[in-house]
């Protein structure tokens, strides 16, 4: 048995015509005809008396047309929810994060378009090369990554980038200059997530060491960056870097921050996208990124300002 022929079954039950049935089902007649007497020989029952001048169901047809017609509903209703799935699938935009965005997620989100605020943001946190293979795979639409060059087979758009700054001891001689060159910290350990935790941080901050002239003395384990500022503060002879949104968590007097000059080491955060994404989105997401980068770089400078 198949669903046309319910369908076909119903049309003439209520058109109580083959003729009009098939001009609604806009199909041939003899079609109508035929797959109405293959349900009747399944059913082992005529539906229709046709000995008559017009089409009346017989006693079997009358009792089963209501069936028939719970199950097209059924059906209709079936394709309706299908229907806002997909279309609510299609409004849900998936983006790969990291835990340390902070406000500059809020930064992002208001600088989409208003007229999208239908769309529902579904947000991962993941590694970076996670989300970049998750991107790849489309079970994601974007994803924010740090200090990622080239992504072969996706697009880059800058997002913003973040000079990092020098946190040392605050009794220590270096301390006392405005800004320090790279170089000034060839001969204090430095203390960094192990390449295997941050593999883009690591490699950018020794590829700026060596470019400044020197092989950085790798100190004691990075325990978190609220733990090493501590050991840092307590005494303990190291540096280590620390992104400007992150200069709030350094509240304690033992520890200075200082610019670098020229800016040396500064990562890079972009926006990562499919080649073949939605050129509406692309368009969009591509705007947004201009207004986010004006607005940090505004306020990096800012932030900077002050430690001069």
């Amino acid at each position: 048995m198949e669903l046309r022929q319910i369908q076909y079954f119903v049309a003439v039950a209520e058109e109580f015509h083959f003729g009009r049935a098939a001009e609604r089902l806009n199909i041939g007649q003899p079609a109508v005809s035929q797959q109405v007497r293959r349900l009747e020989r399944e059913l082992g029952a005529d539906l229709f008396d046709r000995s008559r001048r017009t089409v009346q169901l017989t006693p079997i047809g009358r009792e089963l047309l209501a069936e028939a017609q719970e199950i097209l509903r059924a059906v209709d209703s079936f394709s309706a929810k299908a229907r806002k799935m997909v279309a609510r699938e299609s409004d849900t935009f998936r983006l790969g994060i990291s835990s340390a965005l902070g406000r500059r997620l809020d930064y992002f989100l208001d600088a989409l378009p208003r007229h999208e605020s239908s769309t529902r943001f579904e947000f991962q946190t993941l590694g970076v090369q996670e989300r970049l293979e998750e991107l790849r795979a489309g079970a994601l639409d974007a994803a924010f990554v740090r200090g990622v060059e080239s992504a072969p087979g996706l697009t880059l758009l800058t997002l913003w980038y973040d000079p990092l700054v020098v946190a040392l001891p605050a009794a220590h001689p270096l301390a006392e200059k405005p800004a320090l060159h790279l170089h000034d910290l060839a001969e204090i350990p430095l203390r960094i997530a192990d390449r295997g935790q941050n593999e883009v941080l690591y490699d950018s901050v020794l590829l700026a060491c060596r470019e400044a002239g020197f092989e950085p003395v790798i100190g004691p384990p990075f325990t978190g960056l609220q733990d090493t500022l501590a050991e840092i503060g307590a005494g303990s002879v190291g540096w280590t870097l620390v992104y400007p949104t992150a200069m709030s968590a350094v509240s304690s007097r033992r520890v200075a921050l200082k610019r670098l000059v020229n800016f040396p080491i500064t990562m890079r955060m972009s926006l990562a996208l499919r080649p073949d994404s939605d050129q509406k989105w692309s368009s969009m997401l591509s705007e947004a990124c201009s207004r986010v980068r004006r607005q940090v770089a505004e306020e990096n400078a800012d932030i900077l300002g002050k430690l001069n």
